[in-house]
């Protein structure tokens, strides 16, 4: 039976960075890939839906572009090439996924193809061969959930109902689609496909869309998004599939029957721990494996990080959890403050946001101030022809901490790292206020919130 020091399952963007980090330690590692290098975020998430978001936002600053001066002709003979864009979004997933294979080879990481299971806490098979291990890390993703409703599982079976992989690589684009859920893939992919022409209803079984974000950025986003032709529905309860619609009851209790070419359900995803059930792991109630700050289980020697233990189901906190276990491997004892870990939404425009909400402080009775510096005060804003949104930071009044920050501008996901940074380094609004930005960017509106906090903001 061959031996590791680490052997880590799934090669997503927790687990290959683990893998990596562990063998750059000298650790003799190993890594387990069922399908593809990259996982979800690479393969069919983070990648291509961005590759695709960017084809339509050229495509429609394109049908926008009189307002910068720029005379196109008839734009009725402008029209996007779903085909072509299909093709970019190939390109850039494979260039980075080979990428992520040419690493794992190149820090000397044993790779094995093939499904894994846990016989015990150091022990694994993979297609009938053993391995042994002293650290196990399973970092084995998660799966769109499905709605256990009446028509779901047919309609997902005939490709009517799709989930956010399916979305990426319809045959078409469709001219109308219904987005069950309001979250974050729900409303991407409402902005990605608005953008490209089809008529997009989001129906939200809750009261608002993007529920955990700040109250300003959800009402924001929710009147943009309307700006733009995207119909919200809220409160609604979906009761079945049937016959290529979406059958519902609205808010008025009225029934509903929406008829559109594909029903696309995000609803959240669900962790993935075949084949790690019976070793006695804690699992909770979710079906995530449980782990501390280190990301240990309550099994010795075994970790498990990215989706499959709930925290937050982002790419970069997977990646940091990798690390933080090699560490940990290592004996450095390091810990994740999930307060500070940044979450991005790739709208139109961006929302990024970090730490605490006013809704958050206030059900916690933790004092605090807030200020938010408006988007159309901003002169790179003005100049792009993009006013839309705000920047806002919440800090403690006495000495000026940073609690949170919520954004929503075009490039609100580059911006957020600023804050993070600052966080992490305990620093305060001062330390914002009195950091040099260049103008003209938006990135301006950091310091002119900060500034606003302080009492003396200079630009409203």
């Amino acid at each position: 039976m061959d031996k590791f020091d680490v052997i880590v399952v799934g090669a997503g963007p927790g687990g290959y960075v683990c893998a990596i980090k562990a063998a750059q330690e000298g650790l003799k590692t190993m890594i387990v890939e069922k399908e593809y290098y990259g996982g979800v975020c690479l393969n069919v998430g983070c990648i291509p839906t961005k590759a695709l978001l960017k084809s339509s936002k050229v495509y429609d600053i394109i049908q926008h572009a009189d307002t910068y001066g720029i005379d196109i002709g008839d734009l009725d003979k402008i029209v996007p090439n779903w085909d072509k864009m299909q093709d970019r979004k190939s390109k850039v997933v494979n260039k980075l996924t080979s990428g992520v294979e040419f690493l794992l080879k190149k820090n000397k990481v044993t790779i094995v193809k093939g499904t894994a299971k846990a016989l015990d806490k150091n022990t694994i098979e993979v297609d009938g061969k053993k391995y042994s291990c002293d650290n196990l890390v399973i970092a084995t993703g998660s799966t769109s959930r499905m709605l256990p409703l009446p028509g779901f599982e047919e309609g997902f079976k005939a490709g009517y109902v799709i989930s956010s992989t399916e979305a990426l690589k319809l045959p078409k684009i469709p001219k109308k689609l219904a987005v069950i859920g309001g979250g974050v893939i729900g409303v991407e992919f409402a902005c990605l496909y608005r953008r490209l022409g089809t008529e997009v209803t989001i129906l939200q079984g809750l009261d608002t869309i993007l529920e955990i974000l700040d109250k300003d950025v959800r009402e924001e986003m929710t009147k943009l998004l309307i700006k733009n032709k995207v119909k919200i529905e809220t409160n609604v309860k979906i009761k079945e599939i049937k016959d290529k619609a979406v059958h519902y009851t609205n808010d008025k209790g009225e029934d509903v029957v929406l008829k559109t070419d594909y029903c696309l359900v995000s609803v959240g995803r669900k962790p993935i721990i075949n084949g790690f059930e019976n070793i006695g792991l804690n699992i909770n109630d979710r079906q995530s494996i449980v782990v501390d700050d280190g990301c240990r289980t309550n099994l010795p020697g075994v970790y498990a990080i990215g989706d499959v233990v709930g925290k937050a189901m982002l790419a970069h906190v997977a990646s940091v959890q990798g690390l933080v276990v090699i560490d940990n491997i290592k004996g450095r004892n390091q810990k994740i403050d999930y307060n500070k870990i940044p979450a991005c939404i790739y709208s139109s425009p961006e929302v990024a946001v970090v730490g605490k909400t006013e809704d958050e402080l206030i059900k916690a009775k933790i004092p605090y101030k807030a200020f938010k510096f408006p988007i159309a005060a901003n002169g790179k804003a003005l100049a792009d022809g993009e006013t839309d949104g705000f920047v806002k930071v919440i800090c403690e009044p006495k000495y000026g901490e940073i609690l949170g920050a919520h954004m929503i501008c075009g490039t609100a996901t580059d911006m957020i790292s600023e804050i993070t940074t600052c966080m992490e380094m305990e620093g305060t609004i001062y330390d914002l206020g009195r950091a040099i930005t260049p103008h003209p960017t938006l990135s301006e509106m950091i310091m002119e919130a900060a500034h606003g906090l302080e009492g003396h903001a200079i630009h409203i």
